[in-house]
């Protein structure tokens, strides 16, 4: 009701009773059928852009990355299972619990990778871009189809002319310039707290969708050598792991729980506007194809940066810490961590 969207509600799409390996397609299968798909007497069915795919997640969830077990009891998926029937990966087919990666029509194109579909995963409540080959073959995808409200995720952008940018499709205005640069996210909340600009006093820390609204999937480094976001807005450059020049993480205000005791509170979600990094050289099950051969970073013979999860994926990184404990990434992809991010200002219209 607050989206306007109708979705499927259930992950059986064989209707067998049981969501497991059987319900996934590959990206191709899912292209091939979304549009002869008939449910509850419609037929104007569509795959989700990754706006509309996020607007389901829900940040009550907790991430079961590093979770070994296949004991789903206790875990707490980023979707509401009130109202949707959700599974976790199902690991009879050999699958891990986390792979419930939802594929959507957005792809990404980068210097590293030819295509990634970027999708949004409600095991472990992230955006990233996958690979669609995984161990030596097509890679099958969760999907829920939707309908309605096509305009849903569409910016409508004014230019205040005072440094600040109105969305009128949100309601949001926007600080046109970020912060300019890196802090920990309890800095970045008394930042939003104490700043008077253009006449306002209530500018805040935008939550994890507000910050995704912004984002412009059709724009990153690789395609437009810009921030993956409208021209209208200015960002900070950085050089990232890779020596590159790029663009910044920028923390939002929500907090990005998990699965273990006492852990929970311990990191924030953020939204990449330019490259999210990952060092393949380290070792474990990842979603991408190996990169191309020469493709090795600068930092060192041992590392090998790459743009793993794309400009638009939205992770979470520890709100504070030593950043020099993870100079060489962390978890199965060597996901690159900065706990000093960026900070893009908001506040409501009314």
């Amino acid at each position: 009701m607050v989206t306007g969207l109708m979705w499927q509600n259930s992950f059986d799409h064989n209707s067998d009773g049981s969501i497991d390996y059987d319900d996934k397609l590959t990206y191709n299968e899912i292209v091939a059928m979304y549009d002869t798909a008939s449910t509850a007497g419609y037929d104007d069915w569509r795959i989700p852009t990754i706006k509309e795919q996020y607007s389901l997640i829900i940040f009550s969830g907790r991430d079961i990355s590093g979770y070994e077990g296949t004991d789903t009891d206790g875990l707490i998926p980023f979707i509401n299972t009130d109202y949707f029937e959700y599974a976790y990966g199902d690991t009879d087919a050999g699958e891990r619990l986390i792979d419930v990666q939802c594929a959507t029509t957005n792809i990404y194109v980068s210097q590293e990778v030819e295509s990634l579909v970027f999708g949004v995963n409600f095991a472990d409540g992230r955006i990233k871009g996958y690979g669609m080959q995984m161990m030596g073959q097509d890679k099958a995808f969760n999907y829920l189809l939707v309908r309605g409200n096509t305009a849903y995720g569409l910016n409508n952008f004014v230019d205040n002319g005072d440094k600040t940018i109105t969305d009128n499709a949100t309601g949001l205005m926007w600080m046109q310039n970020d912060n300019d640069e890196g802090v920990l996210w309890q800095d970045a909340l008394s930042y939003a707290e104490n700043i008077e600009f253009a006449g306002f006093s209530d500018w805040r820390l935008p939550d994890a969708k507000e910050l995704q609204s912004i984002v412009d999937y059709t724009r990153s480094p690789a395609t437009t050598n810009s921030a993956a976001i409208d021209p209208l807005f200015s960002c900070s450059e950085i050089v990232n792991e890779a020596g590159e020049t790029d663009y910044p993480f920028y923390w939002s205000s929500t907090t990005h729980g998990n699965w273990t005791t006492g852990y929970e509170g311990a990191w924030g979600a953020y939204v990449s506007f330019g490259r999210c990094m990952g060092n393949m050289s380290t070792e474990g099950p990842d979603d991408m194809p190996p990169p191309p051969p020469g493709k090795s970073a600068s930092m060192s013979d041992e590392t090998n940066w790459i743009d793993v999860h794309g400009a638009g994926a939205q992770r979470s990184d520890p709100k504070a810490g030593d950043p020099s404990e993870y100079i060489d990434g962390h978890g199965p992809q060597g996901d690159c961590v900065r706990i000093y991010n960026h900070v893009r200002l908001v506040r409501n219209i009314n």
